[in-house]
């Protein structure tokens, strides 16, 4: 991994505790906002409204891609992230309104994991036989949760596997983006170029969307801003050994508020299956902290981190 020494900020982890409670409940608000729009309207023109609703957020951004040169090849690494991420959230949007929120966030758990994968197998990251022990629990994990053989498999769970796959994809190219580009250029090409990517799929399907799922999507837009917001503050402020952990209690949350308001049943197996990827996820995690704290010994005054660690903001900006 191509690491960079960058200067930590004292924070305090009760405050990036905070914030990443923040930052979960944001996440979930905009899951059920999405989800009570549902079916109404087609999956593609569900997410082209999101992001085309959330575009005024972009524009504290603005002065960032005034000044920006992009190269060729950066244009390419934009476009392919951005057609993943099309890709992803179209497949998102469509197994919201087909399974469980609890199903839906477990399985999103698997993103970490898929990027573990990915930067072994295409970019040559180490995968020692502990990261492969946690790769092998997550995995098992989403068996526990989709249960083949015991129970019919949803197409949007399927969806949801493959959302997966295409957002950690994505993350492995804002890996490399982040070490040429800054965060705020990053998330504004994102945000600019998905629905252009996404108008194609939305456009023979376009329905007349009413008021109510116009208002819902534009809550979305913002809860999702909110959400990415509050998240790099929670970085900022503890180490993500402190943070990680907190994630688990969106898939609390999102079982609570699907048998709440949408009438889902609590599935048990989906809570045991989603804290099995949540403990590999926090493995790697802890794993990958003890790793900085050594190298840390020769640079006492500052922390080795990669640098889409630098920037989170960039590095967690693919969801929704």
């Amino acid at each position: 991994m191509t690491s960079a020494y960058v200067s930590r900020p004292q924070g305090s982890p009760l405050i990036g505790v905070g914030w990443m409670l923040a930052a979960g409940l944001c996440f979930v608000s905009m899951t059920v906002l999405i989800k009570a729009v549902g079916a109404a309207l087609p999956a593609a023109q569900t997410a082209v409204l999101r992001f085309a609703l959330g575009l005024p957020f972009l524009l504290p951004m603005l002065p960032a891609l005034r000044r920006v040169r992009i190269t060729p090849r950066l244009w390419r690494l934009l476009g392919l992230r951005a057609v993943l991420h099309a890709c992803g959230v179209g497949l998102w949007f469509y197994a919201i309104a087909r399974i469980p929120l609890g199903e839906v966030t477990a399985i999103n758990y698997l993103n970490p994991i898929w990027v573990t994968v990915g930067a072994a197998l295409l970019m040559g990251e180490r995968l020692p036989p502990r990261r492969v022990a946690a790769v092998v629990a997550a995995f098992i994990g989403a068996l526990v949760v989709l249960r083949p053989g015991l129970r019919e498999i949803d197409s949007g769970h399927v969806a949801m596997m493959g959302t997966a796959m295409l957002i950690a994809s994505g993350y492995l190219v804002v890996k490399r983006l982040s070490e040429e580009l800054p965060a705020e250029v990053i998330v504004a090409m994102l945000s600019l170029m998905v629905p252009l990517g996404l108008l194609p799929f939305a456009l023979p399907v376009w329905q007349a969307p009413g008021a109510e799922a116009l208002a819902y999507l534009f809550g979305a837009a913002g809860l999702g801003t909110a959400a990415h917001y509050a998240m790099t503050r929670a970085f900022a402020a503890a180490p993500l050994t402190v943070t990680q952990p907190v994630t688990f209690l969106q898939l609390v949350w999102a079982v609570a508020i699907g048998a709440v308001l949408f009438g889902e049943p609590v599935d048990p197996f989906t809570v045991l299956g989603g804290a099995i990827i949540m403990g590999a996820v926090m493995f790697i995690t802890w794993r990958e902290a003890r790793a900085r704290r050594a190298a840390t010994a020769v640079a006492p005054d500052a922390m080795p981190v990669s640098r889409s660690e630098a920037r989170p903001d960039a590095r967690e900006s693919s969801r929704g």
